[in-house]
């Protein structure tokens, strides 16, 4: 069986690589590197499908260093021990060092990272690690320390179009037909920068019509994918990002914007409790006192999709995203629990005043708890000033309330009660 045209077309020079020219054309960072035939250990960054194990591979090619490739899904810390024995014993004094290639990185846990920190620091192996997660989460501090970073980026249009003409002419099966690239519209987007996906529709469509005359069309590509196959991981860094522009969008008073990331996730089948969890977040979050209702608001968005379900929770979900995002903003009450937690971790468990605690029993009441505490319902407009905070931090403020008109409201109550205290 012949070998799939992903596989067939997999690059094994510098010259034939596609895409990541800002670190692989002339002149750029990694090229200069590979050129001088002296490496350091490095990590991959990018989504699937744009060349990092190619260009791991590449790169052995031409340094002639052994290679050694590891899964991070299938191997634990004694496989990673038994590839550095071996790459001792492969090792020639003054020879460049073995290259070990780890896939998805990012699944190895800490014992695992930190199993090859000793082969990395020593140079018995080159590390090239690739990932599609951000690394600054997923890999541990002493081994990032140990490598450069290197972002690759989904392939551009000009990238994939470059590989699906080479494709077309010099495959060694597809070559042998008449394919014509009438139209490439539906075939690149369905691809979403990926250059094995790409080619892996190509194979499809061309396998499909089973015809030595085929023309490629985007209604061609669209009804024998009978699907349309989104760039989107829900595990994976493009969920983070997606997700991102959602809150940012309703943060940003855009319900337009907010709505079409809303859209991305449920068409990439995204959990809609997810989405909904996070509407009420940002309803404490962005919005909070500029406008209370939005949070009772998200809160119902999110029972109405526990209880009616899917896909008709699309529509609570939305009209609580429009209301989030038209909303004015405030994020005071976010800022003054942050302020708050900062000082008691500065402060430590400072007393509660003696007039503040609780007397349930006799000798609490002999002790002075509760002594001196006003009621403040006893008191005109229920209120009466006393000393709330503990002695040391009796003049602290952590809410400063911003201009609009709930919290006007509410400062100018507060003002009444407490006078020039809470002037900013």
């Amino acid at each position: 069986m012949s070998e799939p045209l992903a596989e067939r077309m997999r690059p094994r020079t510098l010259d034939e690589y596609v895409g990541q020219k800002h670190l692989l054309g002339e002149g750029a960072v990694l090229r200069r590197m590979i050129e001088t035939g002296h490496i350091s250990s490095f990590i991959l960054w990018g989504p699937p499908g744009v060349g990092k194990t190619t260009l791991a591979q590449i790169i052995a090619n031409i340094l002639k260093v052994p290679f050694y490739t590891l899964s991070a899904v299938t191997s634990g810390v004694k496989d990673v021990r038994d590839v550095i024995d071996r790459a001792k014993s492969s090792r020639f004094f003054n020879s460049a060092s073995p290259i070990l290639f780890i896939d998805e990185i990012h699944r190895f846990n800490k014992s695992q990272q930190d199993s090859l920190l000793g082969a990395v620091e020593r140079g018995v192996v080159t590390l090239i690690g690739a990932t599609t997660e951000n690394p600054s989460f997923e890999v541990i501090r002493p081994l990032l320390s140990r490598c450069q970073l290197y972002v690759l980026k989904s392939l551009e249009k000009d990238d994939l179009l470059e590989l699906l003409n080479r494709a077309i002419s010099k495959d060694i099966e597809l070559s042998k037909k008449s394919i014509q690239l009438k139209e490439y519209a539906a075939i690149l987007r369905y691809s979403g920068g990926d250059a094995r996906k790409l080619l892996n529709i190509l194979e499809l469509v061309v396998e499909a019509e089973g015809a030595d005359n085929i023309v490629i069309t985007d209604q061609l590509v669209e009804t024998r994918l009978q699907q349309n196959p989104l760039a989107y991981d829900k595990d994976g860094e493009m969920h983070y990002d997606i997700i991102s522009a959602f809150i940012k969008s309703i943060r940003g008073s855009d319900p337009d914007a907010a709505l079409y990331w809303m859209a991305r996730m449920i068409e990439g089948g995204e959990d809609p409790q997810f989405i909904a969890r996070r509407l009420v977040i940002s309803a404490s979050e962005d919005i909070g006192l500029a406008n209370p209702n939005a949070l009772l608001l998200a809160n119902a968005a999110f029972d109405a999709v526990m209880k009616i379900g899917w896909p008709e929770g699309r529509i609570p979900l939305a009209e609580a995203t429009v209301y989030l995002a038209s909303s004015p903003k405030s994020n005071s009450a976010y800022l003054a629990i942050d302020n708050a937690l900062s000082k008691v971790r500065e402060t430590g468990n400072l007393q509660v005043p003696l007039h503040l605690r609780n007397a349930p029993t006799g000798l609490m009441k002999q002790l002075g708890y509760s002594d001196g505490y006003k009621y403040s319902h006893d008191y005109p407009d229920h209120f009466i000033e006393q000393q709330y905070l503990p002695d040391e931090l009796k003049s602290a403020r952590f809410w400063h309330p911003q201009h609009n008109v709930m919290e006007d409201k509410q400062v100018n109550w507060i003002k009444r009660c407490w006078g020039n205290r809470f002037d900013d």
